[in-house]
């Protein structure tokens, strides 16, 4: 070539490739080269609360005997202490007030009605996740990656083999890596959802065993360097028979189990290079009590009541759990009616604790001004404590509760600790780091890859970390 035309050709290139460089973020420039070939597996066992870890009733020594040989600490999950918003914290290393992901449900104030997130129904994972997460990250930085039933990961661009957690058999094909599903069926190890119920509503899930066999097989096949897995039967029996039930107890127990057949595929195929993480969203509390918010906003005037439901009114509810999410929509309206209802809820037996629009922020939630999904206040339920949209009759609290157990409850308090264990690759045996809180866990996963993780809030795990 000649040399004008290389030197036409050199400039048009960095004319070119210079301002993609430039956009391209500075957590995927940052991959350490003698970490990329490590792989960091994730499971999560939802409602696994950090107590059980000295229950001598939880038989789980598989789980004991990571963190004996590697890390354990008890973990901050923020508000509410819910399944979705928790799930991407860990992902993300930031609260809600900055991925978006308020609940399992949020209010929509322009539609006026309630927009459930969980199972999935009807967005993607771009769609309501405002931040990086750190499989983008990885991915980014050239990594293979996997997410089998991860909340809020529905059509993820960044996860090479993805399952999302969906609630009908039709989205989990539709939304489940064309790929993956052939081949599982081809190793005859795919299963559909099966129906159960989920409140008012049924629905079809994957069962824990088979969402454990597709893992498997993305594992042994396709050798991921970050890897998600999420575990859901421990809570769902925790929520009918209560946390310290036979039933939680033999729900871990065969957690346990399917952790053990992950980390015996680490320690034969990933020899030196694995990492392996086993974390949950949030703790879980007793319930024999119930709470019926609209009856009391009925009495006040705000809610508009039709049978047993809010048709109408100027505050509405979203339950969380041990939480409630109140929105109010009457904006000339709004302190005066925010000053209302915390009077008339100070007075009501079982509310353990009230966040105003001053403390929102103290719980990891953004204020309505900054995301309109967000509440203008959150009245935290006492220990053995729940919520029920129900609107009918002259009781606030009653003590019919077809639920024995639940989460959602202000973060703070011991019982909604979540559990963080970390064994093998880049981690200290035998460290204990005392609390840390769930935006640490997305930091410290990018610590061991040898990426760098700007956007986090949270922080690496440096106690747990090998030097």
């Amino acid at each position: 070539m000649h040399n004008l035309q290389r030197h036409v050709a050199s400039r048009l290139c960095l004319a070119i490739v210079f301002p993609l460089l430039l956009a391209i973020p500075a957590v995927l420039r940052a991959a350490d080269p003698a970490k990329h070939a490590r792989t960091v597996v994730m499971v999560s066992v939802d409602g696994l609360a950090a107590f059980y870890m000295d229950d001598p009733k939880a038989d789980m020594p598989t789980i004991r005997a990571l963190a004996e040989a590697g890390a354990w600490a008890p973990m901050q999950a923020s508000a509410p202490t819910v399944t979705w918003p928790n799930h991407t914290n860990l992902v993300t290393g930031v609260t809600s007030a900055k991925h978006g992901v308020v609940g399992n449900e949020y209010f929509d104030r322009e539609q006026k009605k309630s927009v459930p997130l969980i199972l999935d129904p009807f967005f993607d994972k771009e769609e309501i996740i405002r931040v990086p997460t750190i499989y983008d990250v990885a991915h980014g930085a050239g990594m293979k990656t996997a997410g089998i039933r991860w909340p809020a990961s529905r059509n993820a661009k960044t996860l090479d083999w993805g399952m999302p957690e969906v609630g009908s058999n039709k989205q989990l094909h539709e939304f489940t890596t064309p790929e993956l599903v052939a081949e599982c069926k081809a190793a005859g190890i795919w299963a559909d959802g099966e129906k159960v119920r989920s409140g008012s509503r049924e629905v079809e899930i994957v069962s824990d065993d088979a969402s454990a066999r597709v893992f498997h097989h993305i594992l042994r096949t396709h050798r991921p360097n970050l890897a998600l897995l999420h575990l859901i039967h421990v809570d769902h029996m925790e929520h009918v028979h209560g946390p310290r039930s036979p039933e939680a107890y033999e729900a871990i127990h065969h957690a346990d189990l399917q952790v053990r057949e992950i980390w015996d595929i680490l320690k034969r195929d990933y020899p030196d290079t694995a990492t392996l993480l086993v974390v949950s969203d949030h703790g879980f509390a007793p319930i024999e009590h119930v709470i019926l918010p609209n009856v009391v906003l009925r009495d006040l005037g705000l809610v508009q009541v039709e049978g047993d439901q809010v048709v109408d009114g100027t505050v509405r509810i979203v339950i969380q759990g041990g939480a409630l999410f109140v929105y109010v929509l009457d904006d000339d309206k709004r302190g005066e009616i925010i000053a209302q209802v915390r009077k008339a809820f100070e007075a009501v037996p079982g509310i353990g604790k009230i966040a105003g629009p001053d403390e929102l922020k103290d719980h990891g939630v953004a204020s309505p001004a900054d995301d309109p999904h967000a509440p203008d206040m959150i009245l935290f339920a006492a220990e053995g404590f729940s919520y029920s949209d129900k609107a009918s009759g002259s009781k606030v609290v009653i003590d019919d509760t077809p639920i024995k157990g639940t989460h959602g409850h202000d973060e703070h308090l011991p019982n909604l600790q979540a559990t963080f264990v970390a064994w093998g690759a880049g981690i200290k045996p035998g460290s204990r780091p005392g609390l840390i809180k769930n935006i640490d866990v997305a930091p410290t996963i990018a610590e061991l890859l040898g990426l760098n993780m700007q956007s986090a809030s949270g922080k690496p795990v440096a106690a747990a970390l090998a030097e």
